[in-house]
């Protein structure tokens, strides 16, 4: 588990383990599977599953799901290709679901 020291944190909010900072935030004006999600441009402490398309609201993606690499808590996806020229700005990104996380000063 990577120690994070001076920022605003983003928790697993099942066991607390660390998974992003707020300097990554990149969007709060996502959704997830559950609800609301932001989209961060990097997530640690995180499993990558699997890869498949998926298609989604605004396209059709290859995705991967994301778990929490210390109680294997699904948090949301990361966005491996973008089929459409306008959202290849997403690929390689995060979207971290809000109802998964727990924010820590």
């Amino acid at each position: 588990m990577a120690e994070v020291t001076g920022n605003t944190v983003y928790n697993c909010r099942n066991c607390r383990n660390p998974i992003a900072l707020r300097e990554d935030l990149i969007s709060k004006k996502y959704k997830g599977r559950s609800g609301p999600a932001y989209l961060f441009s990097h997530a640690m402490n995180v499993i990558v599953g699997q890869k498949g398309d998926k298609q989604l609201m605004t396209g059709l993606y290859s995705v991967a799901d994301i778990y929490c690499s210390n109680c294997g808590e699904v948090l949301g996806w990361k966005y491996v290709r973008a089929y459409e020229a306008s959202q290849q700005f997403k690929e390689g990104k995060f979207i971290i679901e809000i109802a998964k996380i727990a924010k820590l000063y």
